[in-house]
């Protein structure tokens, strides 16, 4: 039996089929549409087909009682009703849920952190967002915004850019890379680096320094056994990884930062699509776990 699995990113949808062992059918991959309509009809009711329900995981915040979701990333700074538009275009069963969400869940199934029971996974990518897991429950929050970690302070002056995304977002998220190296793309950085671009390492390096300050303050709030980095600037782990380990767990809560673990995502760029299946599984009633 297979669930469809859909991962709404801020530059990408991907939607596969998925099993209940987590392995992944018919993959594909599009450019994110920039309109809540262009979303809906970017997904393919004929691979539906087949499947006992669908998950959804979007970048922002999900209301589960009434299955309305806010994406500013990804179409605008309203509430669309995502579940139900999902459910008349395919017919299925529908759980949804913030990506955050998503990629903790599917951490704590097949990945890193598998069998954990306090786990925080961070994605960082076009913004940043934080799962949470404690004694192995799903933290989200009174109105489904538990994780939406972009708005945390993480020092200095309020900026009026942080309106938009909040602080820590502004200044660790991909395109605070590319800002500070005045290229195109986190990307372009990236590979600049790795040729030896000082400018393009610099950039890397003080975007780091503030991802581990929000890292940081989450060890110390929330005790984890691990934190798992994500998102597509964990691509970059080779470049950032040992850093941000170094920096978060000196700026940290000190008996925690003795016991808990910071490690990049053995999931890569399938975690959302493996969290979406996930919480089809759970959240539709096919898994009685």
């Amino acid at each position: 039996m297979n669930v469809l699995a859909v991962d709404l990113g801020g530059t990408k949808t991907a939607i596969a089929l998925v099993d209940e062992a987590g392995r992944i059918a018919e993959k594909r991959k599009l450019r994110a549409a920039r309109t809540f309509e262009g979303t809906i009809e970017q997904i393919p009711a004929g691979l539906a087909t087949g499947a006992a329900a669908a998950g959804v995981v979007v970048p922002g915040i999900c209301e589960p009682r009434t299955g309305n979701a806010w994406a500013p990333n990804l179409w605008d700074r309203d509430f669309h009703p995502l579940r139900d538009a999902l459910e008349q275009r395919l017919g299925l069963p529908i759980a949804i849920g913030s990506d955050r969400t998503g990629s903790v869940m599917a951490e704590q199934w097949l990945g890193v952190a598998r069998g954990l029971r306090h786990v925080v996974f961070v994605a960082v990518g076009t913004g940043i967002g934080v799962g949470i897991v404690a004694d192995g429950r799903l933290i989200e929050g009174a109105h489904g915004i538990a994780g939406a970690a972009g708005w945390m302070i993480v020092g200095g002056r309020w900026k009026p850019e942080y309106i938009e995304c909040g602080g820590w977002e502004t200044e660790a998220a991909g395109p605070a890379v590319a800002r500070r190296a005045g290229m195109e793309s986190a990307e372009a950085v990236v590979a600049a680096a790795r040729a030896g671009n000082q400018t393009a390492l610099e950039a890397l390096h003080r975007t780091a320094d503030y991802l581990a300050l929000g890292i940081a303050n989450l060890i110390g709030v929330l005790d984890p056994e691990m934190v798992v980095l994500g998102g597509g600037l964990m691509q970059a782990s080779d470049l950032m990884l040992e850093r941000i380990r170094s920096q978060a767990l000196r700026w940290t809560q000190p008996i925690a930062a003795k016991v808990a673990k910071i490690e990049k995502t053995m999931l890569g760029e399938d975690a959302g699509l493996l969290g979406a299946a996930r919480l089809a599984w759970l959240e539709t009633g096919l898994n009685k776990e």
